[in-house]
């Protein structure tokens, strides 16, 4: 197995004032190429930390993260800006579509900076919504908004797929169309991709699990094979 990302011995600690917050406490990590982890841990364990510090979008007090050869540990900004644009996609939660966009309109503001995009309405087929291409957010339901959002993380064809608890403001049957789009663009393209969710059920979509708790990975599972997300329920 390729690795992709590894992150050794990271910590994170957050201080107000004389109060300091452990968020991480020596938390391991290897992202191999072209799998799908699946993130398990109850809210405060450290996942969305953990996960923010592997994309680049925070930095850990002390241990190490490289993607690939190239250490981020002690990168300046522009570097880490570099890393986010260039390798990696990013869904949250929420959406945060531009609501005056149309949804090829919407994918189409990352294609402009990246340098080997997909064509805007390729990434909306792969996610299932070639029939939406025209529509705003407001004329489409939760779980296609959140796929716009999916295809445009993949538009610039990221190495990394990192999504933060993607189906947390969804019902079942339609985070499950949101997972399908997930593992779709994982199967498509390659793209290594980890999943933060405290939906167990959700575990058996990936090829490893990690239990994540008390701001450290203290388990972690591997799937002899992966259920396709269409075979999820909860």
């Amino acid at each position: 197995m390729i690795t992709t990302l590894t992150a050794r011995d990271v910590t994170k600690i957050y201080r107000t004032g004389e109060v300091e917050v452990h968020a991480l406490r020596g938390a391991n990590l290897d992202l191999y190429e072209g799998e799908v982890v699946v993130m398990l841990g109850p809210s405060g364990s450290g996942k969305s930390t953990l996960l923010n510090i592997i994309g680049g979008l925070d930095t850990a007090t002390s241990g190490t993260v490289c993607f690939r050869d190239h250490e981020l540990t002690g990168a300046d900004e522009a570097d880490l800006t570099r890393f986010r644009r260039d390798h990696v996609g990013f869904v949250f939660q929420f959406y945060n579509l531009i609501p005056s966009l149309t949804a090829e309109e919407n994918v189409a503001l990352v294609t402009e900076i990246a340098e080997h995009p997909l064509d805007p309405a390729e990434a909306l087929g792969i996610v299932g919504l070639s029939d939406r291409l025209n529509h705003f957010p407001a004329q489409l339901s939760g779980g296609e908004q959140q796929r716009i959002a999916i295809a445009r993380a993949i538009a610039k064809q990221p190495e990394i797929l990192l999504c933060d608890e993607p189906t947390g403001a969804l019902d079942s049957e339609t985070g499950i169309l949101v997972l399908e789009a997930i593992d779709q663009v994982n199967r498509e393209l390659g793209t290594t991709t980890a999943v933060i969710t405290h939906n167990t059920v959700i575990g058996s979509m990936a090829d490893r699990v990690l239990h994540i708790a008390d701001g450290t990975v203290v388990r972690i599972e591997k799937n002899s094979e992966r259920r396709s997300a269409a075979e999820l329920a909860w």
